[in-house]
């Protein structure tokens, strides 16, 4: 008998250790990523989490530039369940150009971006963003510019193991005074490999109203998942036309604080009535 609860004590030693991990990761928050694809998901991240998006970018043969090399931070934070704060920065970016070499802080945007309806599955998930640029410290822009203004619809569906994020953007563009409007559209396949990889091709389009022409390019990239909250990628873009950036090589990552910055509220549970007495 006591060699019995002996063996019985050793057996639940060993498996409260693994118990508890499950439990942890199961509590664990997912990250949302929107790098290293253009597009961005209509679904935003989980609401009081902070999400770091932190990447590198070199770039060659562009319209401004024969090579370019920088780093770009986005900071997301969901302050309800269908509202989230934007802002992006690039903290430095080397350019090589026909008059040399140049240092300089790249732009500062910073945006909100809403849910309008929440699918499952096939059913998309539609949302909308606005971005204004906020800060240009004279870094040389890619073939898409800098616009002042962007205003995006966005779309977000999953069907057979395959994630699909689709973008539509307007965008304003001013360049020594004088505004034109741009478009653009952009479409992202993703798909889940063997363990926690998975793969994702992507093609988009923008106008070039300065240029008279179009940037067009096909991204593809590879992305692990070690944990639930972290997400680690690589891949590359290939510019289609004259006008569009020729090379381009990413690689990042996606960080979501596994802790929220605060505890969201719980519905207030109602004392039941009491029931009265027949007379």
């Amino acid at each position: 008998m006591k060699l019995s609860c002996l063996r019985l004590l050793l057996l639940l030693t060993a498996f409260s250790p693994s118990s508890v991990a499950q439990t942890d990761a199961a509590k664990e928050p997912t990250a949302n990523p929107g790098r290293p694809t253009v597009a961005t998901p209509a679904t935003i991240t989980p609401v009081g989490y902070l999400q770091f998006e932190t990447g590198y970018l070199g770039a060659t043969h562009s319209p401004e530039f024969s090579s370019r090399y920088s780093l770009s931070e986005v900071v997301k934070l969901s302050i309800a369940s269908r509202l989230e704060l934007l802002a992006s920065i690039e903290p430095i970016a080397r350019s090589n150009t026909v008059a040399g070499s140049e240092n300089n802080g790249g732009d500062l945007y910073w945006g909100v971006q809403g849910v309008l309806y929440s699918g499952a599955g096939a059913k998309p998930t539609i949302a909308a963003s606005y971005f204004h640029h906020g800060y240009d410290d004279g870094a040389t822009d890619f073939d898409i510019g800098s616009p002042t203004n962007i205003v995006a619809l966005l779309a977000s569906s999953d069907m057979k193991q395959f994630h699909f994020d689709a973008n539509v953007f307007f965008t304003e563009l001013v360049q020594n005074t004088v505004r034109r409007g741009q478009f653009g559209q952009t479409l992202s396949v993703s798909h889940p490999l063997t363990g926690k990889f998975g793969l994702t091709g992507e093609f988009w389009h923008f106008t070039q109203p300065y240029l008279r022409g179009n940037a067009i390019g096909n991204l593809w990239a590879l992305s692990y998942a070690p944990r639930k909250n972290l997400v680690l990628d690589v891949g590359f873009n290939r510019g289609l036309t004259a006008s569009s950036t020729r090379w381009e090589v990413l690689a990042g990552f996606t960080y979501l604080l596994p802790h929220p910055l605060w505890q969201a509220r719980q519905p207030a549970l109602r004392a039941p009535r009491k029931q009265g007495h027949s007379l």
